[in-house]
């Protein structure tokens, strides 16, 4: 029944968005005639080689209405993206309420492991879509923006991705790409842990180009995820983002080389999360 109603909701947002993108393309286009009077504007006044009180005030007018339109879009936009992360939270509470349905279903048999393959592509599109933080003026990053940690109250909700710190069949220690679960079914149980072996994941992209303070810095030392794998590992940043789409370059601990470090990898901000070990000498 509750995944009915998620598909309802979805289908009633998936309409609204709709909506809020027409409108985003009805306001740039009555927008731009006045751009195109700012301009012209400018030619004029190039072309008499003057700034004449009349053209000062014309612009003045000018470029008031130009930033109404602009804060116009703008709060068109981001109702639009609040719509998406509503979309994207209800797909994923349907996932997960599927997930523990199929976990305590003891008539169905086991599903197979996903391939690597799948979960590799997996793992780059939850990267490639993780949402970049976009404040409004003034605003400072929240926590879990890029390098901004969880605040000190945070509980990982179910279906959080985290940096999981376990136990290897070896007995050694490792720290892992996980998921939250809600349950503690003796027969299923995967890892209970404690707060302090949990590092959520970034929610958000931080953007080099507004808030550069909310990402990790050149040779800072940070958990990376190594590409093609699942497990976390020491690294140094080689070189921050430098534009939203970019990627960290990191140097990951590596005793077979020289200089004790592994040349430098790409890793996405979605999977780079600060490390509190003291760095090795």
């Amino acid at each position: 029944m509750a995944l009915v109603s998620a598909d309802s909701r979805i289908a009633e947002l998936l309409t609204e968005l709709h909506q809020l993108i027409k409108q985003t393309q009805e306001e740039r286009s009555r927008s731009e005639h006045n751009l195109v009077n700012i301009q012209k504007t400018h030619e004029r006044m190039q072309t008499e080689n003057k700034i004449s009180p009349y053209y000062r005030t014309k612009l003045r007018g000018l470029y008031t209405t130009a930033k109404a339109d602009a804060e116009a879009e703008c709060n068109i936009l981001r109702k639009a993206l609040d719509k998406i992360a509503e979309i994207k939270s209800l797909l994923e509470e349907r996932r997960i309420a599927a997930k523990i349905a199929g976990l305590y279903n003891d008539s169905e048999p086991p599903r197979k492991t996903m391939r690597r393959g799948v979960l590799m592509t997996l793992l780059q599109q939850s990267a490639m879509t993780l949402p970049l933080w976009i404040g409004k003026p003034g605003d400072k990053p929240p926590p879990l923006c890029g390098a901004i940690p969880a605040s000190g109250d945070y509980v990982a909700r179910p279906g959080d991705k985290v940096a999981a710190r376990v136990k290897a069949v070896d007995g050694d220690e490792q720290w892992i790409l996980a998921e939250v679960v809600s349950y503690s079914h003796a027969t299923n149980k995967r890892h209970t842990l404690s707060r302090r072996r949990v590092i959520p994941l970034p929610q958000w992209k931080a953007n080099p180009e507004t808030d550069p303070e909310a990402l990790f810095q050149k040779e800072q030392l940070v958990l990376a995820l190594y590409p093609q794998t699942t497990c976390f590992y020491r690294a140094l940043i080689h070189a921050p983002p430098q534009r939203p789409q970019d990627d960290y370059s990191v140097l990951f601990e590596d005793t077979s080389y020289a200089d004790g470090y592994s040349p430098p990898l790409n890793v996405a901000q979605r999977y780079v999360v600060a490390c509190k070990e003291p760095k090795k000498k």
